[in-house]
Order: structure tokens, then sequence, then C-alpha cells
């Protein structure tokens, strides 16, 4: 476990900027804790600074994860966020759609949404901003990119894509031999 390089959190957070804005910064101080980043096997995880100092004492080629992934680097230096980081980017996401019950399993398999499946979504959401997807009981599914802004979701027609998936909660049980 080591801590970001410079280049690294850049990149990470640019990622995480997309979906949650400004409110970044409610991740690193919280009021239960101060909590940091740290790369460990190209992955990303979450971690509370007082159970890093307790795992200092475990070693590097021991340790299997420690706290929440939030992602992993591909090998072409990109950031890919998981679906364990749902929780942490749900209750700070800038834009939201909401889609219909009658989508929900479509999406929870991978699928995009369309336009017919679409409930609400944030005003002004621009097209390809990063969105937290939730069901119309307000439960977070997953989130994506959105495809078409929110002026243009109101002309397209019911088939056309208005977020292209990423993850969702669905994925636990899709790739659960891989999922770390």
């Amino acid at each position: 476990m080591r801590p970001l390089t410079e280049e690294e959190t850049r990149v990470m957070f640019e990622k995480l900027a997309k979906y949650i804005g400004e409110n970044l910064q409610l991740l690193i101080d919280r009021p239960d804790g101060t909590y940091c980043f740290r790369l460990h096997s190209d992955r990303v995880y979450y971690v509370s600074e007082k159970i890093l100092k307790l795992a200092a004492n475990i070693s590097g080629d021991k340790l299997v994860s420690l706290g929440t992934c939030f992602g992993k680097f591909t090998k072409t230096h990109k950031f890919r966020l998981h679906v364990t980081a749902l929780d942490y980017l749900a209750p700070y996401a800038k834009y939201k759609v909401w889609i219909k019950p009658g989508a929900e399993q479509s999406f929870l398999y991978g699928n995009h949404v369309l336009k017919s499946g679409l409930g609400r979504i944030t005003e002004n959401t621009s097209q390809y901003q990063g969105v937290v997807v939730y069901s119309m009981a307000d439960i977070p599914l997953g989130f994506g990119v959105a495809a078409k802004s929110t002026q243009d979701c109101r002309k397209v027609d019911p088939m056309a894509i208005v977020v292209f998936h990423q993850a969702d909660i669905g994925e636990y049980v899709r790739h659960e031999e891989t999922l770390t």
C-alpha cells in the first residue's frame, strides 16, 4: 500500500469530479475522521487513517485489500471507477437520473438507459456529464454518463439512449469471482 503519486491523484480526482464536483473535499475531510486514498495492486482504496495505521503491521504481499475499493488504474493509466464506490458517490452526486421500475432490471443487467425508461433527470445536466442512476424510490443503482443533455432528452425519440451504462449494483452478482 502506497500513497498515490501526483499524476495518479490528478487522474483519479478528475474522474471523481465528473460525478461529485466540488464535493470531492467532503470525502477527504469527514466529521468522523480523516480518510485517504491508497494504491495497492493498481487498485485505489479509500480508507480511514486509523485503519491505515493498524494495517501498517501487515506486509504488502500478505495484504489483499484495505478499506473500500474505489476503482483501478488500467494499463494505459486511465482510472476506472468500480461499483463499490457507489455508496460514497451517491450522497454527493451533483447530477442524478431516476429510472422507471420497468427499466431498472435492464439497467441492472448492464444495459444503457433509454428515453422510455427515464423517470426524471437533474436540470442543467450537460452531455457526457457523470450521473448517478437512482430508482424512483431513491435507491442508488449505479452510475453512468449522460448521452444527452437535459434539454435534448425532452426532444428525442423513446428508443434513444440517454445514459451510457458505467457500473451498477448487479455487478456484485455478475462478476462476484473477480470483484475485490
